[in-house]
């Protein structure tokens, strides 16, 4: 009876540590896969923006255009302030 008892107490023991090391293998995977999301967003990020400051999406001869399509000839020193405020929230 008493061997009966304690067997049944180890036995419970050993699932108690699988159970924690399940958890630690869950936080594992979980803290895994948190910093390969935080890595790449900012290699995403850094990546864009260097592709944006080698082709950005608007240059002066666009404004240019897009200025003569509304009737205006756009003098240099609008085209610069435009590319300026395009600048600036870039």
């Amino acid at each position: 009876m008493i061997l009966k008892c304690l067997s049944n107490t180890y036995n419970f023991s050993k699932i108690y540590i699988g159970d924690e090391i399940m958890l630690l293998d869950i936080l594992q995977v979980l803290f895994g896969i948190i910093v390969g999301f935080v890595i790449g967003f900012f290699v995403s990020k850094k990546v864009m923006e260097k592709y944006l400051k080698k082709n950005p999406p608007i240059n002066e001869e666009m404004i240019k255009a897009l200025m003569s399509q509304m009737g205006r000839t756009p003098s240099q020193k609008q085209v610069n302030q435009m590319m300026k405020s395009m600048n600036k929230y870039m």
